[in-house]
């Protein structure tokens, strides 16, 4: 393998992790910050007559559970598009 394809790949592989890295920081926020830590203040405001908190704990997180790994899906399709490791039909 040469240096320039080995340094592609490093690079592809650099970018494939900061994404995963910053979608976790997004999931722990969410599961543990809005489900556990801030649910006393997120009970404050109301989504259709339930308390916020309690969204986020049953439901809120799921929903953006299924958000991250759609937008996992279409961020990496982008960037196998840029690096040329897509998949072409």
């Amino acid at each position: 393998m040469s240096d320039r394809s080995s340094g592609a790949a490093d690079a592809y592989w650099r970018a494939n992790i900061q994404l995963v890295l910053k979608l976790l920081v997004v999931w722990f926020v969410v599961s543990y910050g809005c489900g556990i830590l801030l649910v006393d203040v997120l009970n404050n405001f109301h989504i259709g007559g339930y308390p916020l908190g309690y969204f986020f704990a049953q439901q809120g997180a799921i929903y953006v559970f299924l958000f991250l790994i759609f937008f996992y899906a279409f961020r990496m399709n982008k960037l196998d598009q840029k690096f040329g490791v897509d998949e072409k039909e």
